[in-house]
């Protein structure tokens, strides 16, 4: 496959310039991360509660159930995931691991993925300022790269990290009016602020490298949201000075993505106008499917929300994923529902009951499952493989 694009380079490594996002729960583990690896990009394991993958972990979670249990057998599941996807990736690409900094265990699921060999740990969901710290000693083998929306996040992030005498490998710029799961927001009307536009992002993104004394090439810059479609990927790479994209839901359809049939064809199915935001449950705004519990819930949201209360209690699982919690803390502008239940649910195939995170844009082939490699190709060349 000719590419008429230039490599990203991570620490002199030259990859191609496209990156598979982080999906939890189980939407992108080992398999698909693996098959991204293959063909010498990004792929990119989910940290979050990747027990559901195994059996015998998940049926151990349900005996006894403390807090403590499922923080240790998830870093098992993190351990597994990542052993296997360098395993099967033979050596090409790179492996990494998105941690998100809401979630409470973001410390221990950082330390582990470094130990069980990540080639990146990829951070959002909050600033990744203590990111550096997390990773330690395994700097020198483990890049960084926090995700944010607009230059001031930017600005802040390398300035704290410049204190201690470290730089992002790569910085992912998140578009929350595209991109699917948790977007970088304060509230859903905010998604579609002006300050997120990739173009000004990365003019505002280059002045600052000026202002700070740092060469334009010396972080790379990968573009995420709605970035499925080769002539974005074309105008973001040769236009915009772009080195990279990120892309999530064209990537959890494919036929080596990690979770269940029914979940693929929720999305792949999904016409625009089913594609909705709403306040997540981590207190940020998300965007998925409006499947029969999204529809339901978004219209009792109102009272949910009026009669939040905090009650430990409320987090049923006893997992206390989140660091804040709508549900469990009883925040009145956040979800009012168990994520973790949710988007486990949507990860085995339930469609009336789960969550389906989606991004926002259509996708290349339609309703139809491809490869990872029929999806690169497109990406990279503009070619659309026959439809099956």
């Amino acid at each position: 496959m000719h590419i008429p694009f230039s490599a990203l380079t991570i620490r002199n490594k030259k990859l191609i310039p496209i990156v598979q996002g982080g999906m939890g729960v189980g939407i992108s583990a080992s398999s698909l991360s693996s098959a991204v690896a293959r063909e010498n990009g990004i792929g990119t394991i989910a940290s979050v509660d990747l027990r559901h993958l195994h059996e015998d972990l998940l049926a151990e979670s349900k005996i006894n159930p403390t807090e403590e249990k499922y923080t240790r057998l998830n870093l098992i599941a993190l351990d597994r995931e990542i052993q296997a996807a360098k395993e099967k990736s033979e050596g090409r690409g790179m492996i990494a691991v998105n941690v998100m900094k809401a979630v409470k265990d973001h410390a221990a699921l950082v330390r582990q993925a470094c130990e069980s060999g990540a080639d990146a740990i990829v951070m959002g969901a909050g600033l990744p300022l203590d990111l550096p710290e997390l990773v330690g000693d395994y700097r020198k083998n483990v890049s960084l790269f926090p995700i944010l929306s607009e230059s001031r996040g930017i600005g802040i992030v390398l300035k704290r990290w410049m204190k201690k005498g470290v730089l992002p490998d790569a910085i992912v710029i998140e578009h929350p009016a595209h991109a699917a799961g948790h977007l970088g927001a304060a509230t859903v009307a905010g998604v579609n602020d002006e300050k997120f536009d990739f173009k000004r992002v990365l003019e505002e993104t280059f002045e600052l490298f000026k202002q700070l004394d740092l060469e334009r090439e010396k972080i790379p810059l990968i573009l995420a949201g709605g970035m499925a479609n080769f002539q974005k990927v074309s105008t973001a790479l040769r236009e915009w000075g772009a080195n990279a994209v990120q892309v999530g839901t064209a990537f959890a359809v494919t036929k080596e993505g990690d979770a269940h049939i029914n979940f693929k064809n929720t999305l792949a199915g999904a016409e625009r106008e089913q594609v909705v935001e709403f306040m997540s449950v981590a207190g940020l705004p998300a965007r998925g499917v409006s499947t029969r519990f999204l529809s339901s819930y978004i219209k009792r949201e109102d009272k949910l929300q009026a009669n939040a209360k905090a009650d430990p209690r409320r987090c049923t699982q006893g997992i206390n994923c989140l660091t804040t919690c709508g549900l469990r803390d009883g925040l009145p502008n956040a979800g009012q529902f168990c994520i973790d239940l949710k988007l486990a649910e949507a990860f085995r195939g339930e469609v009336d009951k789960g969550l389906f995170f989606r991004g926002k844009d259509p996708l290349p082939f339609g309703t139809a499952i491809k490869s990872v490699r029929e999806t690169i190709e497109y990406l990279l060349t503009g070619k659309l493989s026959l439809i099956k």
